[in-house]
C-alpha cells in the first residue's frame, strides 16, 4: 500500500516539478546499457568470439558499463596507449633523441687521422636529408679525408631486433622492422628501419617494369625477376626481401596499363644499412674513407663534431598514435630502459612501464606486456585496464600532448584522423571521438575518448578477440560508437 502511494507520489510530482535529474541519468545510462547489450548478443561478427567492453564517466572514472571488462585480452595497438603514457611520464614531452659525430684523431688540412664516429641514440625519425646536412657540417669544415675507419656506434641499445613474439611472416615488412640505436627513415611518416620500393610498369608488354628503392643505396641488392604485362592481364606482382639478406626481390606479372605499386620492405640490420649509406653521401661530398666500415663502441675521449637532434617526444607521438608506428613504440621501450635502468633492452623497459602504470590503476601483476607496439598475440590487457589508465592520464601535465595525438574521427585530413580516416565519419558534427585502433589477425580494438557535450564525456575500451574476421569486428566498434553518441 505504501509502495503504491509512494510511485503515485513521483509520477505526480514530476508532472509538477518535472523529472528529477539523477532518475533522468539512470534512465538514460539503462537505455545505453540496453542498446550495447543488444549490439552485443545480436551481432554475427562476434559469435564464437570474446569481447571485452569497458565505458567510464571521464571526470569521476565510475564505470558506467562492462562487459567482460576485467577479462584479460589481446589489445592489439592499444597497448600503444600504455607505452605513450609510459614514454610521457618517464621521459618527459620535450624529450629528444641525439644523432652524433665523433673523432678520436685530429683534423689537419682537411685530413682526419683518425676514425670518424657514427653513434645513434636510437631517433626514429632521422631522415637522408638530415644525414646529408651532417655531410654537409663536416664539409664545412674542410674535411676531405678519413684516415681511419668509418664507425658505427649503436650500442645505446642492445644488440635484440626483433621483439620475443614477433611472427617470422611479418619479419620483411614495415610493421615488424628490426629496432636499433641506428635508425633511418624513408619519409615523414618516420617507418624506420624500412625503405620505399616503387614499380613502374615498362611502356612494352614483356619487358621487366622499372623498380626504384628510396633511400637508394649500393648496400641493397635487387633481383627484378618481373615482366610487365598486357592491358587485361592480371596483377600478380610481389616484393619481398631474401631472409636474412638485404636483397630485394621483384616477381611476378604487373599488367602495361597498371597502377605504379609501392611497397615498405624492411631492412636487414638497419645499423649496417645507414652506415654504408652514410659513406655514400660523404663521397657524393668529396669525403674519402680509406679504412673500413664497421660497427663498434664510441671511445669514452672521442671528440664531438657535431650532432643532430630529433623532433620532440609530443610531436613524434603523432606519428606514433595517429598511424600505428610499431616501430615508434619499440624504440620508446628501449628508451626509457636506457634512460631509467641503464640497459637499452626489452625487458628493461617493460619492468619500467609496470611501475609506471600503478599510478593510473593498472595492476602490473595482472596484465601481460611483451613489447611496445602490441604486435604480440601474448600481450594481455583488460578493457577496464585501458579505460581506468585512459582517466587516469587526463590529471598529467602533458595530457593535452597524448590527446591530440590521438586520432580523430570524422574527418578527411588524414594528419588529423590517422587510422580513423573514413570511420565514423557521422559524428563529426554530434561528437568529439578521439580513439586509438588496433588490429592483429582475429584481433579489433578501439580505445579513447568521446565529447558529447559539457555533461556527457567518457572514456570508453571495447577489445574483441577469436574474431573470424577483424574487419567486421571495426564495424561492430563504429556502431559501438553510434551508440554512444546517439544514447539520447
Amino acid at each position: 500500500m505504501f509502495k503504491n502511494i509512494l510511485v503515485l507520489f513521483i509520477v505526480i510530482s514530476s508532472l509538477v516539478f518535472g523529472v528529477p535529474q539523477s532518475i533522468l541519468a539512470s534512465e538514460e545510462q539503462q537505455t545505453l546499457n540496453q542498446k550495447i547489450d543488444q549490439l552485443l548478443l545480436t551481432d554475427s561478427s562476434i559469435l564464437g568470439g570474446i569481447v571485452g567492453v569497458s565505458i567510464r564517466d571521464s571526470a569521476t572514472g565510475k564505470i558506467l558499463y562492462e562487459h567482460n571488462g576485467s577479462t584479460r585480452l589481446r589489445p592489439a595497438s592499444n597497448l600503444k596507449l600504455i607505452t605513450a603514457a609510459s614514454a610521457l611520464s618517464v621521459l618527459g614531452k620535450d624529450h629528444t633523441f641525439d644523432t652524433e659525430m665523433l673523432m678520436d684523431g685530429t683534423i689537419n688540412q682537411g685530413i682526419l687521422k683518425g676514425n670518424l664516429y657514427f653513434k645513434g641514440k636510437g631517433d626514429p625519425t632521422l631522415l637522408t636529408s638530415d644525414l646529408e646536412q651532417m655531410v654537409a657540417d663536416l664539409k664545412e669544415k674542410e674535411l676531405t679525408e678519413i684516415q681511419g675507419n668509418l664507425i658505427g656506434d649503436d650500442s645505446w641499445f642492445d644488440e635484440v631486433r626483433l621483439s620475443v613474439d614477433l611472427p617470422w611472416s611479418d619479419e620483411t615488412t614495415y610493421y615488424g622492422a628490426q629496432i636499433s640505436a641506428i635508425n633511418l627513415s624513408p619519409n615523414d611518416d618516420y617507418d624506420a628501419g624500412t625503405v620505399i620500393v616503387e614499380v613502374k610498369p615498362s611502356l612494352k608488354a614483356g619487358e621487366p617494369p622499372t623498380v626504384s628503392i628510396k633511400p637508394s643505396s649500393s648496400y641493397l641488392k635487387l633481383e627484378n625477376r618481373a615482366s610487365t604485362g598486357k592491358d587485361d592481364v592480371e596483377n600478380t606482382l610481389e616484393v619481398s626481401r631474401k631472409h636474412g639478406e638485404n636483397t630485394i626481390m621483384i616477381e611476378g606479372v604487373i599488367p602495361k596499363n597498371g597502377v605504379r605499386v609501392k611497397e615498405w620492405i624492411s631492412v636487414w640490420e638497419p645499423s649496417h644499412y645507414v652506415i654504408h649509406h652514410l659513406n655514400e653521401l660523404l663521397k657524393a661530398q668529396g669525403i674519402i674513407l680509406k679504412g673500413n666500415i664497421l660497427l663498434g663502441e664510441t671511445p669514452e675521449n672521442a671528440s664531438l663534431l657535431l650532432s643532430h637532434s630529433s623532433m620532440t617526444l609530443s610531436e613524434l607521438l603523432i606519428p606514433f598514435l595517429k598511424f600505428s608506428n610499431n616501430g615508434h613504440g619499440e624504440v620508446l621501450i628501449k628508451e626509457m630502459a636506457r634512460v631509467q635502468k641503464g640497459e637499452g633492452s626489452w625487458e628493461k623497459g617493460i619492468e619500467v612501464v609496470k611501475e609506471q602504470i600503478k599510478k593510473w590503476g593498472i595492476d602490473p601483476s595482472k596484465v601481460v606486456l611483451r613489447d611496445g607496439s602490441g604486435i604480440s598475440h601474448v600481450n594481455l590487457v583488460s578493457a577496464n585496464d585501458l579505460t581506468s589508465l585512459l582517466h587516469g592520464i587526463q590529471n598529467e601535465l602533458w595530457y593535452d600532448d597524448f590527446l591530440q595525438a590521438l586520432p580523430l574521427a570524422g574527418t578527411s585530413d588524414r594528419l588529423l584522423a590517422g587510422t580513423l580516416l573514413h570511420r565514423m565519419n557521422t559524428v563529426q558534427h554530434e561528437a568529439v571521438v578521439r580513439a586509438k585502433t588496433g588490429t592483429l589477425t582475429s584481433v579489433s580494438s578501439l580505445s579513447g575518448y568521446v565529447h558529447i557535450d559539457e555533461e556527457r564525456q567518457y572514456v570508453f575500451s571495447i577489445i574483441l578477440n577469436n574474431l573470424v574476421d577483424e574487419d567486421k569486428g571495426k564495424q561492430l566498434e563504429d556502431r559501438f560508437i553510434e551508440i554512444l553518441v546517439n544514447q539520447s
